[in-house]
């Protein structure tokens, strides 16, 4: 994920420290029911579309954004998954934030699945029984973008 010139000038004044930043993951589908997922360039994983906020812009409209510019892919929200405040995470710079993340299931609309940005090294459509080695937090969050039952989180643990 890129770094946002708002948060360039934050970290001018302070420093390492940790940052509370709002965040948003997209978990896409297409008319075949797979999901879309980037290999991130910045650690070769591949992943869920996501990324921050600029200031004053809608989450919602944070997710469509960052789709089309990572993919290529224009797709449309509908409706939220799962809000979580994630662990913190300390870059490899020093930088430590802690994200606000807001999940969204989003229909594809159109475009064509590509690299669209230097974010990504590959872009591609998976069957969901069929995902590459895609961390716990995206797993989880397809499971739960496919469910219509309610969802929480339960911090501690129990359910």
């Amino acid at each position: 994920m890129a770094t946002p010139d708002f948060i360039r000038d934050l970290r001018a004044s302070a420093g390492h420290q940790l940052l509370w930043l709002p965040g948003v993951t997209a978990v896409v589908f297409d008319d075949e029911g797979r999901v879309l997922l980037n290999r991130r360039a910045d650690n070769g994983r591949w992943s869920l579309i996501g990324g921050i906020p600029e200031p004053g812009e809608q989450p919602a409209a944070c997710a469509v954004r960052e789709v089309e510019e990572e993919t290529a892919v224009r797709c449309v929200v509908e409706r939220v998954v799962l809000v979580q405040a994630l662990n913190p995470v300390t870059y490899d710079n020093g930088d430590v934030c802690q994200y606000m993340d807001v999940t969204f299931r989003c229909r594809a609309v159109g475009g064509e699945a590509r690299v669209n940005d230097d974010e990504s090294l590959d872009v591609g459509w998976f069957a969901v029984d069929a995902l590459p080695d895609l961390r716990e937090f995206g797993r989880t969050r397809v499971k739960q973008a496919l469910s219509d039952a309610p969802t929480w989180f339960d911090p501690t643990g129990s359910r």
